[in-house]
């Protein structure tokens, strides 16, 4: 016989994953940010980007992961609450 789902537990876990993924973007910004010049000699070792396009890579990287964490657990967490 199937058990019920604990709707509670699974938008707190929804938050907890929310609260990590945000917390991995902005050290992902962060370090984009104040250690830019160490990113790009790290990753033009072993890509041929110029600066701009490696710029434009981690800002489209982080907006899709942005995205991809509201879709996932921001919504998913905001509708069990609403069901609530």
């Amino acid at each position: 016989m199937p058990t019920a789902i604990d709707t509670d537990f699974v938008r707190e876990w929804l938050i907890c994953c929310a609260i990590l993924h945000l917390l991995v973007l902005g050290y992902w910004f962060a370090m984009f940010r104040w250690r830019h010049d160490w990113l790009y000699r790290l990753h033009s070792r072993w890509f041929a980007l110029s600066p701009e396009r490696f710029d434009a890579l981690h800002y489209a990287g982080m907006a899709l992961y942005k995205i991809l964490l509201l879709v996932f657990f921001v919504v998913p967490a905001l509708a069990l609450a609403l069901l609530r």
